[in-house]
C-alpha cells in the first residue's frame, strides 16, 4: 500500500450526521426558497443558476429536487447560497461527529493535504466548516469539490480529483458511508475507508476497509490523531 499523503473525505454520513443535512439543512432550505427568491432572485449568481432550471415553474423544478433529493448542480448551488445567509446570520451551526476537528487538525499539522468531495455544493461544504460546531476548520483544507466535477459514483470523478490536488491516486484516501462511491474511488486507484457509525444506521459492505470514527481511521492506516 502506498503511503498516504492526503485524505478526502464525504460529509454526510462520514464527518456529520445524516440527521443533520435530512433534517436541519434541507428544511431550511425548503423553508426559505420563497422568500430567498425575491429578495435575491435578480442577484446575477442566483439569476445564472435559475437559468439552469428547466421548466417553465422554476421554482416548482426547485421543489420538486428538493423532495427527490435530487443531486443535480443548480439545486446544490441555490441550496449552499440559502444555507450561506443561515450560517452567516447564526442560525445554523456545521454539525461535526466530536471524532472529527481534532483529527482533521491533527492531520494537517501532520503534513496531510485535506479534501473534502460532497454532493452539496462548494460554497455549502466552506459554510459548514467554517461555521462548524468545533469553530472554523475551513483553512484546514486544500480543496472542496462538488457535483460539478462529476458523479460521486462515477470513476473519472477521483481520477478528476486526483488530478486537480497534482496527487498520485493511489496516495490519496477517500472516506465515505456509501459503498458504491468508495467502489468508484477504489476503481480509480485510491485507498478508501468506509465509515460505518451506528449513529447514522450504516451497513457495512464488507467490501472496504471500515471504521467506526475518524481515530479508527487514523489508527487503520497510521494517521496521526492528536496534534
Amino acid at each position: 500500500m502506498a503511503a498516504i499523503r492526503a485524505v478526502l473525505t464525504d460529509i454526510e454520513g462520514t464527518t456529520s450526521a445524516i440527521a443533520f443535512v435530512k433534517e436541519t439543512l434541507f428544511p431550511f432550505a425548503e423553508a426559505a426558497l420563497d422568500g430567498f427568491l425575491e429578495t435575491h432572485g435578480n442577484d446575477p449568481a442566483v439569476a445564472a443558476i435559475l437559468a439552469e432550471v428547466p421548466g417553465p415553474d422554476r421554482r416548482a423544478t426547485l421543489r420538486r429536487w428538493m423532495a427527490e433529493d435530487a443531486k443535480v448542480t443548480p439545486l446544490k448551488s441555490l441550496q449552499g447560497l440559502i444555507w450561506r445567509a443561515g450560517f452567516e446570520d447564526g442560525r445554523l451551526r456545521g454539525h461535526l461527529w466530536p471524532d472529527v476537528a481534532a483529527c482533521l487538525r491533527a492531520w494537517a499539522v501532520g503534513g496531510l493535504t485535506l479534501a473534502v468531495y460532497s454532493s452539496g455544493s462548494v460554497e455549502a461544504q466552506r459554510l459548514l466548516f467554517r461555521h462548524s460546531v468545533a469553530g472554523d476548520l475551513e483553512g484546514l483544507f486544500r480543496g472542496f469539490f462538488d457535483t460539478k466535477v462529476g458523479a460521486k459514483r462515477e470513476v473519472g470523478s477521483y481520477a478528476a480529483i486526483a488530478t486537480a490536488l497534482d496527487m498520485a491516486p493511489a496516495s490519496i484516501l477517500f472516506l465515505s458511508d456509501v459503498a458504491e462511491e468508495l467502489d468508484a474511488a477504489a476503481a480509480s486507484g485510491l485507498a478508501t475507508c468506509q465509515l460505518v457509525r451506528e449513529a447514522d444506521g450504516t451497513r457495512p459492505s464488507g467490501r472496504h476497509p471500515e471504521a467506526a470514527d475518524f481515530p479508527a481511521v487514523a489508527a487503520r492506516f497510521g494517521l496521526p490523531a492528536t496534534g
